[in-house]
């Protein structure tokens, strides 16, 4: 065995001791690191030794070349992406997957996919989801909306005739997808599926909302003339966290012939909540649905579900054919199941979690992070600097500068965001909204407190005369 191998082997409760130093000391540290960080400038190029240096120095490396430009976007102050931290019960499932290290593909050789199915049943009761919804875990809301469009294009195939699997989509007649405000990770998702992303028809949405005009879409669906088709709704648009009227939606599906993706990334953890659990009505009526699990349900990056009332459909675009893997097709052989063969037991995290804390625990979390962005909203509405753009909805806040002038610039907003980085006390991202260049926030950190919204608001007033 090599030496430093052999050397680490033999101390490995040193090398664990030394790095849960290193966690304990970011932990305690997190509320108060800078939010966003600029790495150093000509950083030196690193270089692989010949022989190695062993993981104890090699930890000590780490901490001078990286630890110290960790920003704390972990933190109750990162408002940029719609991302959680990581309760303290994600943490000890994460690290414990890399200590056993499992690959959760499906076969009969570990506990693991056992893991992974009880995680989904644990979510369906989040969700409040009907038990014949089956799910898998995936890196992110782009994999799960993926999968979930994947399954609408062999759908589709199925309605035609044609296995989309087997025989590809050429020369066959494009699909046709209608949304009204689809994220990002929709087209991505329908470049790497070979539909386009201009496959996309985008169907207008009701006055100064982000939410689908329904009758709009009832007459595209109706000129259709019963050829199948997908409609992408959301439960959650990223600029105001605006839902489509999913009960509307899926009454259509008695008359029109659609697959309904439901993209409920984060919004979706509106059914945690009493309060908010209306704006979810109707998505447990979908065919496929996307939510992730990094953003509201606070486990480490990645990890998100996609859920499906259509098990023989995945099974037939992915499953993988190989004489050393079983074949049978069941909820839990996952390597037909999803994109990956070599899977990481991205479950765990959020099994502990759910376990720890528990349908209050997440409701508690939901309408904490709600009731800041609330107060938050209110104090950037009477702003003489600032003028909201939406009402504040759930956990998100679209805004922008104040100004005599009907417009102000997206590079004007731009060098504000990175004052604001650079000073380290909150993170937030840009956006447009109907033309606008605008700012947003998403507050949906497990550890975020009032404290903690009035520290960013207090930085978000600082030096803001100059860019108005």
């Amino acid at each position: 065995m090599h030496r430093f191998l052999a050397e680490d082997h033999a101390q490995f409760d040193k090398i664990l001791e030394n790095t849960l130093s290193e966690a304990n000391r970011f932990l305690a540290e997190v509320d108060r690191l800078p939010v966003g960080t600029i790495s150093p400038p000509n950083i030196e190029e690193i270089n692989i030794s010949d022989e190695g240096i062993g993981a104890l120095e090699t930890l000590d490396v780490f901490k001078e070349r990286y630890a110290s430009w960790m920003s704390g976007s972990a933190g109750p102050r990162y408002y940029g992406f719609v991302t959680g931290g990581v309760t303290p019960a994600a943490l000890a499932g994460d690290w414990l997957t890399s200590v056993y290290d499992q690959n959760s593909l499906g076969s009969d050789e570990s506990i693991a996919p056992q893991i992974e199915l009880d995680t989904i049943a644990l979510l369906r009761q989040l969700f409040g989801l009907p038990d014949d919804y089956t799910g898998s875990f995936v890196t992110g809301a782009t994999m799960s909306n993926f999968v979930g469009l994947a399954l609408a294009r062999q759908w589709i195939g199925h309605q035609r005739g044609v296995d989309f699997s087997k025989k590809g989509l050429w020369g066959m007649e494009p699909i046709k997808i209608f949304s009204g405000t689809p994220h990002s990770s929709i087209y991505k998702s329908l470049s790497m599926l070979g539909m386009g992303r201009e496959a996309i028809i985008s169907i207008p949405c009701l006055p100064n909302r982000e939410a689908i005009d329904v009758s709009i879409l009832e007459g595209f669906l109706e000129n259709q003339n019963d050829q199948p088709c997908i409609v992408v709704a959301n439960a959650g648009t990223v600029n105001t966290v605006d839902f489509d009227d999913l009960i509307a939606i899926t009454a259509l599906k008695t008359r029109y012939k659609f697959w309904l993706h439901v993209d409920a990334a984060f919004g979706g953890f509106a059914a945690c909540s009493p309060k908010y659990r209306s704006l979810v009505q109707g998505m447990e009526l979908a065919d496929s649905i996307t939510i992730d699990a990094h953003k509201w349900l606070n486990v480490p990056y990645d990890a998100a579900i996609q859920f499906t009332r259509h098990l023989g459909l995945q099974a037939e675009v992915f499953q993988n054919a190989a004489v050393y893997l079983e074949e049978d097709i069941s909820s839990s052989n996952f390597v037909h199941l999803t994109p990956e063969n070599s899977r990481r037991l991205r479950a765990m995290p959020s099994w502990f979690s759910l376990m720890a804390y528990g349908k209050e625990g997440y409701t508690e979390i939901v309408e904490r992070n709600c009731q800041l962005a609330e107060w938050l909203g209110k104090e950037i509405n009477r702003s003489e600097f600032f003028k909201l753009l939406a009402p504040v909805h759930l956990n998100g806040i679209c805004f922008t500068f104040k100004v005599d002038k009907n417009t102000v610039s997206l590079n004007i907003i731009k060098e504000y965001l990175n004052m604001l980085k650079e000073n380290g006390d909150v993170f937030l991202t840009p956006t447009v909204y109907q033309g606008i260049p605008a700012i947003r926030i998403s507050i949906a950190n497990w550890r975020t407190t009032q404290k903690d919204v009035e520290i960013a608001w207090q930085a978000m007033q600082e030096e803001i005369g100059e860019y108005i």
